[in-house]
């Protein structure tokens, strides 16, 4: 992209910049910042319609903050494009996502005006809070700021900040990005004058001497705060951040720079806990998305001129896809099915069951721990819940999976989405620890299905029993394994033999635990190794894997969730426990976070795709199994 294209926004190279414009300047930034925002996303691919929807938000932010020194918190944080563009990264913007290259979260390694990372939601008041008190306890001036959208607000974590918040009188300001709602034009001049009187140093002094003089008469006093309540709540949504012990401003159009300022500068005055609700529009200024917000959410690569085109090929069922399937079919199957989101129904794949089946469709909202829990009550009085979760977000609801669960050993399915490496999303959406923290539950089963065919049949495994059971399965599409039409159940805690390698030589097997099966049958094809389908983690099929144990003289386990604690590791625990002495080597993600990049990169990069199982398991075994690898190539 020319500079001649965006010529304002190229003189932007930190917020200091920003903050010499003129109001005026500031709005044209406004629009050379929103298309640079489409053009980049439009190469790279990433979120579009959030960020679309906070361009004005963040430049008013940066103008109004004395940024990096006065603290911004942004949750979910995937709506930060603008705010990494004007803080000195708007040339790597090309690499946004890519392996080595910007993240598409606030990431404190990566920028000093990243001042929390953030990408699992409702964190940010909590976060901000610690910072503002921090910033008390230690006599500096300066401000925090909590950056939410509505769907964050919905989690229990968010209230939790607020109640703690107002008690502490802490000089926070919590920004409500309110993208669900729409102020009409005629209401928009009447909330933008309302919003600033609110904020401004006259409402609040007029309100404390109010209230200085009416202390000694309590009745009088309670009657003034009634009052001045509803006189609000004529104008805005609720009252209900008042009773947090906030002062609530708003609501004002986001996108409107002569109402964000001002309204800003007025709080940034103020002392004590405010709460700013902004209204802002997913997918600002390019139609297309702002027709469909939900489309343009994380959309691939694309040409804006264009939009989103269906490809003349159909891609491979995802996974994702294979789990709606089998929900629709088993609910249509049995009554009994509910089926439980937090907040994912199309990341999920729960679209189709939501239309098929709406009274036996939960969506919690941003609550993990509520929807487990939920979960539970529906089990306890013979429902069959089926709870679709990231692997990722599960982990926010660990209490509730062991104590409100696993302890009453209920039957509760869960659908583990994203397991393993995501790919783009790096870090925070990785599936790694799934195995390790399951697995150690009593009552709970966990299930690694190789490929399509078997995520369907394993999670009518998982369906059958009377206790929990989870099914961990990975971002996009398998190897094309068609699944079957019925809902025919593969045997629980059972696994496969799918090679038997040569008997000359050092007879070396490999253990597989999900998908990676099938790079670990091209790998044997060189070693001439057996490959065992293990299928489950819980329970380990003992019986095949002290068989297999008998026949060879080392064992390889591959799995792409964390070696610590992982299904490696329960291998160790069998054979230790029926007293074999053998060596393992047990390969996996290892005891680092992985970032974001090629979801194929990332797995070559942890030596889990062909080449790098063979090449561990010849380091780690050495010459006899190099000469089988050479003798198998002959």
């Amino acid at each position: 992209m020319s500079h001649l294209d965006h010529p304002l926004l190229a003189r932007i190279n930190d917020p200091a910049d920003l903050r010499r414009l003129s109001r005026a300047e500031l709005k044209t930034l406004a629009g050379e910042l929103r298309a640079f925002v489409l053009e980049s996303v439009s190469k790279t691919g990433g979120h579009l319609s959030s960020n679309l929807g906070t361009v004005e938000l963040t430049i008013a932010l940066h103008a109004v903050y004395n940024t990096p020194h006065d603290r911004l918190v942004w949750d979910v944080g995937h709506q930060t494009y603008p705010h990494k563009i004007l803080t000195g990264r708007r040339e790597r913007m090309a690499s946004l996502r890519q392996w080595g290259g910007l993240s598409g979260f606030p990431q404190r390694s990566e920028s000093e005006y990243d001042h929390f990372g953030t990408a699992h939601s409702s964190t940010s008041i909590s976060a901000a809070l610690g910072m503002a008190l921090a910033a008390r306890q230690q006599g500096e001036q300066r401000h925090s700021v909590a950056i939410i959208g509505d769907g964050a607000m919905t989690a229990g974590m968010a209230f939790e900040a607020l109640n703690n918040a107002g008690v502490a009188d802490a000089n926070l300001l919590v920004i409500l990005n309110d993208n669900d709602m729409s102020i009409s034009p005629p209401v928009g001049a009447l909330n933008r004058y309302l919003a600033q009187l609110m904020s401004g140093n006259f409402y609040a002094r007029a309100r404390d001497v109010g209230k200085n003089m009416l202390k000694n008469v309590p009745p009088l006093l309670e009657l003034a705060k009634r009052l001045e309540q509803q006189a609000k709540g004529m104008v805005v949504p609720a009252t209900l951040f008042e009773n947090f012990g906030f002062n609530y401003i708003g609501p004002i159009d986001g996108h409107d720079l002569d109402s964000l300022i001002p309204t800003l500068e007025n709080i940034k005055s103020l002392k004590g806990p405010q709460f700013l609700h902004v209204v802002t529009k997913k997918g600002q200024g390019y139609k297309l998305a702002e027709a469909d917000p939900v489309a343009y959410h994380g959309p691939g690569k694309f040409d804006p001129r264009i939009g989103l085109v269906k490809p003349a090929t159909p891609p491979k069922p995802t996974f994702t896809q294979v789990f709606g399937d089998w929900l629709c079919d088993m609910a249509a199957q049995d009554a009994r099915l509910v089926g439980i989101t937090p907040a994912m129904r199309e990341g999920s794949g729960m679209v189709e069951f939501h239309r098929r089946f709406p009274s036996r469709y939960y969506d919690v909202g941003i609550a993990e721990q509520h929807a487990v829990t939920f979960a539970a009550g529906m089990a306890c009085e013979g429902v069959k819940p089926v709870v679709a979760i990231y692997s990722t977000f599960l982990q926010r609801a660990y209490d509730q999976l062991i104590h409100d669960v696993a302890l009453q050993n209920l039957p509760v399915v869960f659908a583990l989405d994203r397991a393993g490496l995501v790919g783009a999303d790096g870090a925070t959406h990785a599936g790694a620890y799934d195995i390790a923290f399951i697995r150690c539950i009593p009552n709970m089963a966990l299930a690694c299905p190789a490929d399509e065919r078997e995520c369907r049949q394993l999670l009518s495994s998982a369906y059958e029993q009377n206790h929990p059971v989870a099914v961990r399965y990975p971002r996009g599409a398998g190897v094309g394994q068609v699944p079957l039409v019925d809902l025919q159940a593969l045997p629980y805690g059972k696994g496969e033999l799918r090679r038997q390698g040569r008997q000359s030589g050092m007879r070396v097997a490999i253990l597989a635990f999900g998908t990676l099966l099938y790079p670990a049958l091209a790998a044997a094809e060189t070693l001439d190794a057996t490959v065992v389908n293990m299928r489950w983690v819980k329970p380990l099929d003992t019986e095949l894997l002290l068989q297999v144990a008998r026949e060879h003289e080392a064992l390889v386990t591959l799995e792409e969730g964390s070696v610590m604690g992982g299904a490696g590791s329960a291998v160790c625990e069998a054979l230790n426990a029926a007293g074999i002495t053998l060596p393992v080597l047990q390969l996996g993600l290892p005891d680092v976070f992985i970032e974001h990049g090629d979801p194929a990169k990332l797995l070559a990069l942890q030596g889990l795709d062909e080449a790098g199982i063979a090449r561990a398991i010849v380091q780690r075994f050495g010459d006899q199994v190099a000469n089988q690898a050479h003798r198998a190539a002959a």
